[in-house]
């Protein structure tokens, strides 16, 4: 439950009233842009600003105009949420550039009296702002001395302040872990290419597959991660010279070990050692010639920029929205230009100028051939992906193998969840290289007891990242009532480590391995846990493998259901959501649908707060609202059931509006697995084999010959903390966690609620302990952008 906390500092004393707070996208369009100028706009109206669309970019700002600056109401941004692109226009103003475009600019502003500037888009409409906000007083001297406003409007108006978000669907903004756009954008990848494997594999084909990005390849790299694609090149690590053969006779290693076909992702801009460019067309040439094997290409092009915004860039895009207000209210005059951003899944602050030279410095670094520099100045995330890539995708000849004579056995636990498979095949591949012997088990616990254990191989796990459920097989079985013969299979396979994926009954699971070390010494040597659940209950993780696609089935999901009542009278839909007694997906998929309320177990509720919420409901739809959407988590009250809530709302509201009810169940469990947690399973589940492999190093017995482990840090759960990956021992989270109820004590997502109920317009506190504070851009921060997540 969520706990009081003396240490909260609420937003109600900082107030906008008279400011005026100006959005603007600009530059290219990026899915997710409508959420944050729906958020930008939301908050600015709650804490009593005035807020303006300025439409068309910096265009919009130096033509003015009613059309082009028009104040927004709540109602102007309602049902933008799901639409990608930007509804207020983007253009590239070439105006804008020269002193007397921002002179015009400037003026327009002053009439509207806005002094407050918030906007969304790439480094180069950034650093525009930014050179404008540092010529705003020189540009009022100039506009008095014309004549063209009063010393009086001159001081009212003195300084402008400015706060950016990143939009560009490439991520190749520094400083921060994901731009908006960028996760909606893989989607729109790995729709393709799962759509590609299925011709490819029926004709044995290999395909060719331009992403965009024409000076940061982490959209190729990423997406390469994500499908297990054989050969990416990218502009920041060109390929090292004869790489042309080391491709051919990966590509032909693989049909050979019966692969039926082979993928290349190639980065728009990427480069060969002598910056020159590799095309597509000369990639398929060079199979075609090589290899003879039957090579297509395709472009994705601008399908990349469209469609429905991802879950993730909804959710991004909101919360910064948020921020941007919250930094505008509390900035001075000295404060320097800011981009909002998120580090893990807390808000930080970051100097604009300081960004902006970090990306430029990538650049700079890539055209003086400094690649090694270029991929460290791009983050520790895009590092790791790469590193990741590498490890996954090339196969090092037995030779080179370490040879470790260690066997390790892998299993999942629990409900499937999307992203398992991914993790298994990470684990392996990582594992065979280490040098270990890797075995897959069955169906659990109830598969390991009775002895379903085989050794798994390299080739054994291709194709296994876009695949959605357990391939391997999961139960729900619990190890205390089967130990002895556990310990028996692991005596007779002789295995000296496990790797535990799953959610809830994962983590019951090592915590009863641990208590039966003092029987059976089978059961010391080293064991970890990777959460994979849906229902993103497990304590020591603020994210579970799984849960982004189970987010994404559900926003979806309510998509269509609000569509359905397009243009039919006022009607009122209760979604039913699973997570058992966590809140999870109810919140944050009610954060990222536009929902109106969302009932969890966490945060009790009664009749009253029922009774309220139709209230609400029903004065929104007299003025103008004609769809509402309230989640209800599953087991969020035995009595409230979604019947009673349905019945009560269909009741209360008779004759405004007319309800209808949906239980989403186990599509949140289905379907192929969202890049996201494609890339979170992959390296977090890297990370914990190369765990393994060092406490395997650290517990093995010379004089006994055998692993012998049973301290508390060689049983632990590998979980995403705020900014970081941690390694935690299992025993140590028992305080943290309900065990009646099976979610943590503490759950960090409890501070978005009050978000979506601001942006549903109810007056609520807003705890800002946790809001972003102005920090330093520092080389190589600590991100682990994929395994860290603005949710």
């Amino acid at each position: 439950m969520a706990q009081p906390d003396s240490k909260k500092v609420f937003f109600e004393n900082l107030t906008g009233a008279g400011k005026a707070i100006a959005v603007l996208t600009s530059g290219g369009d990026a899915q997710g842009m409508n959420a944050a100028v729906r958020a930008v706009v939301r908050m600015g109206i709650y804490v009593g600003a005035k807020v303006y669309f300025i439409r068309e970019g910096y265009q919009g700002m130096v033509d003015g105009g009613e059309d082009n600056i028009k104040e927004a109401t709540w109602e102007s941004v309602s049902s933008m949420l799901q639409v990608g692109g930007t509804v207020i226009g983007s253009a590239r103003c070439k105006e804008f550039r020269s002193h007397e475009g921002r002179l015009r600019a400037a003026h327009h502003l002053v009439e509207k009296g806005i002094t407050n500037l918030c906007v969304i888009g790439g480094d180069g409409s950034l650093t525009g702002a930014n050179l404008f906000r540092e010529e705003w007083s020189g540009l009022l001297a100039e506009l008095v001395e014309q004549g063209l406003i009063s010393q009086d409007s001159s001081q009212k108006h003195s300084a402008l302040h400015i706060v950016g978000m990143v939009g560009s669907i490439d991520n190749d903004f520094c400083g921060t872990d994901m731009t908006i756009g960028t996760d909606s954008a893989l989607h729109r990848i790995i729709e393709v290419v799962d759509a590609i494997m299925t011709t490819a594999q029926s004709h044995q084909r290999t395909f060719v597959l331009e992403v965009m990005g024409r000076h940061c390849g982490y959209l190729a790299l990423v997406s390469a991660l994500a499908c297990g694609a054989d050969w990416v090149l990218i502009p920041e690590m060109p390929p090292e010279d004869g790489w042309e053969d080391k491709m051919c006779q990966k590509l032909s290693a693989n049909r050979a070990g019966m692969k039926r076909l082979n993928i290349i992702i190639v980065a728009e801009g990427a480069i060969g050692r002598n910056n020159k460019p590799i095309t597509t067309d000369y990639v398929k040439d060079l199979v075609v010639k090589c290899l003879g094997f039957d090579t297509r290409v395709t472009i994705l092009g601008h399908v990349q920029r469209g469609g429905t915004p991802s879950a993730f860039d909804r959710i991004l895009a909101s919360r910064m929205g948020v921020e941007a207000v919250m930094a505008l209210l509390e900035t001075t005059a000295n404060t320097p230009a800011c981009v909002v951003s998120l580090c893990g899944n807390q808000s930080v602050r970051l100097p604009l100028m300081e960004c902006v030279q970090m990306t430029q410095e990538v650049q700079k670094a890539m055209d003086e051939k400094k690649f090694e520099e270029a991929v460290k100045l791009r983050g520790r995330s895009f590092e790791n992906n790469l590193r990741t890539y590498k490890l996954l995708a090339h196969r090092k000849p037995e030779s080179e193998l370490p040879v470790s004579n260690f066997n390790v056995a892998i299993l999942n636990v629990g409900a499937p969840a999307a992203g398992m498979n991914a993790a298994v095949r990470s684990a392996v591949r990582v594992g065979i290289s280490e040098g270990h012997k890797m075995f897959a088990v069955s169906d659990g616990f109830e598969g390991l007891y009775k002895g379903q254990i085989k050794e798994i191989k390299w080739a054994d796990v291709g194709g296994w990242t876009g695949q959605g459920g357990s391939l391997l097989g999961t139960k729900r079985t619990l190890p205390a009532k089967h130990v002895d013969k556990i310990a028996e299979q692991m005596r007779l396979h002789n295995i000296n480590a496990l790797l535990v994926i799953g959610g809830f009954e994962a983590y019951l699971s090592l915590l009863e391995l641990q208590e039966a070390r003092g029987t059976h010494e089978e059961f010391c040597v080293p064991m970890i846990m990777v959460p994979a659940t849906v229902s993103n209950n497990v304590p020591g993780s603020d994210l579970s493998v799984g849960a982004d696609t189970a987010l994404n089935a559900i926003t979806s999901t309510c998509d269509r259901i609000k569509q359905s009542a397009s243009g039919t009278k006022r009607r009122v839909f209760i979604i039913e959501t699973m997570g058992g007694y966590c809140g999870y997906l109810a919140s944050v998929g009610g954060l990222a649908a536009g929902a109106d309320a969302a009932y969890i177990y966490e945060e009790p509720f009664d009749i009253r707060d029922l009774q309220s919420n139709v209230e609400h409901l029903t004065e929104k739809m007299k003025t103008s609202i004609q769809r509402g959407l309230v989640l209800r988590n599953e087991n969020s009250n035995e009595n409230y059931t979604t019947d009673f809530i349905y019945q009560l709302y269909s009741e209360e509201g008779r004759g405004v509006f007319d309800c209808r009810k949906n239980v989403l169940g186990h599509m949140q469990q289905g379907g192929a697995p969202s890049p996201f947690d494609r890339n979170f399973g992959t390296k977090i589940s890297a990370k914990a084999m190369q765990w393994i492999t060092k406490k395997l190093t650290e517990t093995f017995r010379q004089d006994e010959g055998r692993v012998f482990a049973n301290t508390e840090d060689s049983c632990c759960l590998l979980g995403m903390r705020r900014r970081n990956l941690v390694f935690q021992p299992v025993v140590q989270l028992k305080d943290d966690t309900d065990f009646v109820h099976r979610i943590p004590k503490e759950q960090w997502w409890l501070k978005l609620r009050p978000l979506m109920k601001i942006l549903a317009k109810y007056r609520t506190s807003y705890d800002v302990s946790d809001s972003g504070q102005l920090e330093h851009v520092v080389r190589n921060r600590p991100k682990e952008s994929d395994a860290s997540v603005a949710m």
